[in-house]
């Protein structure tokens, strides 16, 4: 059976989330910057809102590459080990060195301080310089589950890399999850395509914020201009249903073939 993972950038996505029945999220901040670490109370809210939903936990401790210092390196590991006394259901994490290849030796430090729960590596893995080496090594590591574009900016335009890597690599011994730009009106095509049973999406809409925006004195709180002030992004309860239906849909397809 398909499954759908929301990238939920707050308690509230991740109510959404539960709402539409969506299977997993995971749970981050700062969309702008790719998802990072949420905060702790962030995490433990979500924890006590989410019974039938599961909840996985992105460890990122800033935006930009995934080559990580020695402190930064240890704010991850303190960060696992506070979601797992939290109650976390999964971890998502993964480390990359400065040649854009798997840093095998961190990440298994990670993946064994993460146990019991399943880990994910998330989409440092479309950096790495051979995206077949990298997946290897993802398997002897023991990951459980790599988010995925295929290499490429989308899944629309890694499509055939990710076909690739699911069926001629991933062989049920890691999940391959397909995820950047997946709606309803791809997620057929690329269930079909890549075989994969597992997809994610943020699903977001903007909501306008509720303060009076003729009042604004021009002073300007995000460092980007890029970033808008007056709207903030929320995964959306209709979207994520209508990504959620075409993909029973084409369940029941199969079946009925």
């Amino acid at each position: 059976m398909p499954h759908l993972e929301i990238c939920a950038n707050s308690v509230q996505s991740a109510i959404n989330a539960q709402t539409a029945n969506a299977y997993r999220v995971e749970l981050c901040d700062n969309l702008w910057e790719g998802g990072t670490t949420p905060s702790g109370a962030t995490v433990r809210l979500a924890r006590k809102h989410l019974t039938s939903t599961l909840l996985n936990v992105l460890i990122r401790p800033r935006g930009g590459d995934f080559c990580y210092s020695d402190v930064e390196f240890e704010t991850c590991k303190e960060d696992i080990k506070l979601c797992k006394e939290w109650g976390v259901d999964g971890i998502v994490c993964g480390v990359l060195k400065s040649d854009f290849t798997i840093d095998a030796t961190r990440t298994h430090e990670l993946i064994k301080l993460a146990k019991p729960l399943p880990f994910t590596f998330h989409r440092a893995f479309d950096l790495c310089s051979n995206l077949d080496t990298a997946l290897h090594t993802l398997i002897e590591l023991g990951v459980d589950r790599v988010l995925s574009s295929g290499g490429a900016s989308s899944v629309r335009e890694g499509l055939q890399k990710l076909q690739h890597l699911n069926k001629n690599i991933a062989a049920n011994k890691i999940i391959i999850m397909p995820g950047g730009g997946v709606t309803d009106n791809n997620v057929q095509e690329f269930m079909d395509v890549t075989g994969c049973e597992e997809f994610h999406c943020s699903a977001k809409v903007g909501k306008q914020s509720k303060m009076d925006w003729r009042l604004w004195n021009g002073v300007p709180m995000n460092s980007s201009e890029d970033i808008p002030e007056d709207v903030n992004n929320e995964s959306n309860l209709v979207q994520i249903k209508k990504v959620l239906t075409a993909m029973d849909n084409r369940r029941k397809d199969a079946r009925a073939k």
